[in-house]
């Protein structure tokens, strides 16, 4: 289920919903979820009504795909929003959203997540003057994100940004003049979350 498969994620084709994974594609006509919604196959047969246990399932591994974290990662934030003070789900998206390669792709800086990943992992990245090629990296309110100074890393930043048709997130704030960079004016709130998500389900999966 972890695997991506074809033009379209099957995920996304049997929850109904998009999960934005092949970038700045997913945003024009050529989405390959537009142009068929339904699962693969010559046949379409009518699917069983998901159980209980299915249903959050399926919740949490829509979250997994849609920020790309494995079982053991998802499962760290999911015991750091649970020993919190606040709402657990609310935490635990607040978690997911402040990962750096998140925040990359949001601000426009990349096309995907998974561009984003690379684009942290290979060192494009700068967090208040330093270099940082941790995508999981959790940003703070105050944190500068920059792109590095030098001609690859601006090119693929002006690439992304020249195709990027997203609002920016009400979290951050971007600046263009000179060397790309944005700023995080606070931590993520349940509003600024870009996938529809039912947390309680999630909670309740991974409380037993």
């Amino acid at each position: 289920m972890g695997r991506i498969t074809g033009p379209v994620c099957r995920l996304c084709r049997r929850d109904g919903l998009k999960l934005f994974l092949k970038g700045n594609r997913c945003d024009t006509p050529k989405c390959a979820f537009d142009r068929r919604p339904t699962p693969p196959g010559v046949v379409q047969k009518r699917r069983p009504k998901p159980t209980d246990y299915g249903l959050r399932l399926r919740e949490k591994q829509k979250v997994k795909h849609y920020y790309g974290v494995l079982e053991r990662q998802f499962r760290t934030y999911f015991n750091r929003a649970e020993k919190g003070s606040g709402n657990t789900g609310e935490t635990l998206m607040s978690l997911l959203e402040r990962r750096l390669d998140n925040v990359v792709h949001r601000i426009g800086f990349a096309a995907s997540r998974a561009a984003a990943r690379q684009m942290v992992a290979h060192g494009h990245i700068t967090v208040n003057g330093r270099r940082v090629d941790v995508p999981s990296y959790l940003v703070r309110a105050g944190d500068l994100i920059r792109i590095k100074n030098r001609t690859k890393s601006l090119q693929l930043a002006h690439a992304s940004l020249a195709e990027f048709r997203r609002d920016l997130p009400d979290f951050v704030s971007r600046s263009e003049d000179g060397v790309p960079e944005a700023r995080v004016d606070r931590l993520p709130a349940p509003d600024d979350v870009s996938i529809p998500v039912q947390t309680n389900l999630i909670i309740e999966l991974c409380s037993k």
